[in-house]
């Protein structure tokens, strides 16, 4: 499975060759390093394990430090796997760059969805407000609570107020409109999850649709 590190700079648009507009999210990928190399003999399964983003030395920890000294390459802020099926071809200290994908390929982006906070039950789950006039007093709550006496209890899955957001979502599907290696920029056509200047874990579809 290719994949790869990237920060997500914001959406634009651009136009298609036969003229529609396409909604696109900008991702900056910026060259990660595969870091260490997994197989099945020594692990269990074969991986490679690769290192984004810039960090200051005095920020990593001694295990990390060690890490990145036995693979002779530069530190990195993180640190991400992806299972190949064979590590053959692959190199410690070796660069991947946006151009690991072509434009029209199909891909899935991995993020953590912007945090709302506490919220209520109209935003969290999408219900509807009770009446706003005639003396009703029951208007954002949560509803029914369930019967009296049996079972005389709130059930699991009652939908309530709580924390919305700040959770990994995986948007499918993706379709690479541009790759732009000179600007190591990746354009994706539709929204991924995340804010601006968020960690993007982006690679091939599992899933293609037909």
């Amino acid at each position: 499975m290719k994949g790869l590190l990237g920060k997500k700079v914001g959406m634009t648009q651009v136009f298609a060759e036969d003229g529609t507009l396409v909604p696109v999210t900008v991702i900056e990928v910026e060259p990660s390093v595969i870091v260490q190399m997994k197989t099945v003999e020594t692990d269990g399964y074969n991986a490679i394990q690769v290192g984004h983003g810039q960090v200051k030395e005095k920020h990593l920890n001694k295990p990390l430090k060690g890490h990145f000294e036995k693979a002779g390459v530069s530190i990195k802020k993180h640190l991400q796997e992806f299972r190949v099926d064979t590590v053959d071809g692959y190199e410690i200290g070796q660069e991947i760059a946006a151009d690991l994908f072509e434009t029209g390929a199909k891909v899935d982006v991995v993020g953590v969805s912007k945090g709302k906070g506490f919220q209520g039950v109209i935003k969290r789950h999408n219900q509807s407000r009770g009446p706003m006039s005639h003396g009703s007093h029951y208007h954002r709550r949560p509803g029914s609570m369930g019967n009296a006496s049996s079972a005389g209890r709130v059930f699991k899955g009652k939908k309530l107020p709580g924390h919305m957001g700040h959770v990994r979502v995986t948007v499918q599907n993706l379709e690479v409109v541009r790759v732009d290696t000179e600007n190591k920029m990746l354009l994706l056509k539709g929204a991924v999850p995340g804010a601006k200047g968020g960690l993007l874990t982006i690679k091939e579809s599992v899933k293609l649709s037909k």
